[in-house]
């Protein structure tokens, strides 16, 4: 009894924690051994790798695997396209979202209901895979760079998020703003956008992750531009190379490392620490915001 006095928890509070930490512990691990695994592998040697065995640590390090995928051409231009589109493509879906989702938000917008109903089909109708291949054929956006930025610059989820936030802030805000002479573009500038930095953070890493991790709208529309290729589109035809022979110009290149005694598997490994590295860098700077936003929309009524 005094132990317990002392420390606040009972024996039964100790157990349960100790259960919570147990399966917190588990899932870290699960989640983060495969990436470190893959890290590990796209360290070590080639001809090393084919034995196994390498768990989270390389056996013998080396640099060479990745000083090798940058010999494609393809997947400079691929970094540069998939880093370009990655950029624009979250600074202006954030920017259509956001100005669809302040109209939306106001009172005097006659056609708000409207509007939102139509948002709110989108979400459960779709035309298909076919349709839209007609849709951007007709549009004239084959093979080019556009195809990836404008049939999905607004998302109805993203639209109805960051109104739930602007819907959130007291509405005299605006009211006062327009009491001093501002109109609804300052107002949305100077007011709103100050205040939607969570739910912007939030949403830009959801557009940031789906633009940087994209590879088949590359497939579809420009397959057959490798100017426009992306760095997923790369390492899905390297990945195929390697597995069922296919790729086109990688069989060649592959087939020349391997009779240099370069692993196949170390370069897929290699190459996939390349796609997925730079997209997690992006988290820790917009960490304060994501967090705050998760937070504040799990709290609002």
């Amino acid at each position: 009894m005094g132990n317990t006095a002392l420390t606040g928890k009972s024996w039964a509070d100790r157990v349960f924690d100790f259960i919570v930490y147990l399966v917190v512990l588990i899932v870290i691990i699960v989640t983060i051994y495969p990436f470190l695994n893959v890290l590990a592998i796209s360290l070590n040697d080639s001809v090393d790798s084919v034995r196994g065995g390498i768990t989270i640590y390389p056996r013998e390090f080396t640099w060479d695997n990745y000083l090798k995928i940058f010999t494609f051409s393809g997947l400079i231009t691929g970094f540069k396209i998939s880093a370009l589109r990655t950029v624009a493509g979250t600074l202006l879906g954030l920017l259509s979202a956001s100005m669809l989702a302040f109209t939306i938000s106001r009172p005097d917008f006659q056609g708000r209901k409207f509007v939102s109903t139509f948002l709110a089909m989108t979400m459960y109708i779709s035309g298909g895979l076919i349709p839209v291949y007609m849709l951007v054929k007709d549009l004239g956006m084959m093979n080019s760079f556009a195809v990836y930025i404008v049939p999905g610059l607004v998302s109805a989820f993203n639209v109805f998020v960051i109104r739930s936030f602007i819907d959130g802030l007291p509405y005299a805000l605006q009211e006062s703003a327009k009491l001093d002479g501002a109109n609804d573009f300052t107002i949305y500038c100077r007011v709103i956008l100050p205040l939607l930095k969570p739910a912007l953070a939030t949403i830009s890493l959801f557009l940031a992750v789906g633009q940087w991790n994209a590879w088949f709208d590359t497939y579809l529309y420009n397959g057959s531009s490798p100017h426009l290729t992306t760095l997923q589109y790369e390492l899905m035809k390297v990945l195929q190379t390697t597995t069922s022979g296919n790729g086109g110009d990688y069989r060649s290149n592959i087939a020349s490392m391997a009779s240099n005694q370069v692993s196949p598997e170390s370069l897929k490994m290699a190459i996939t620490i390349v796609v997925t590295v730079p997209i997690l860098l992006v988290y820790p700077f917009i960490q304060k915001y994501f967090v705050k936003g998760m937070t504040l929309g799990a709290v609002k009524s």
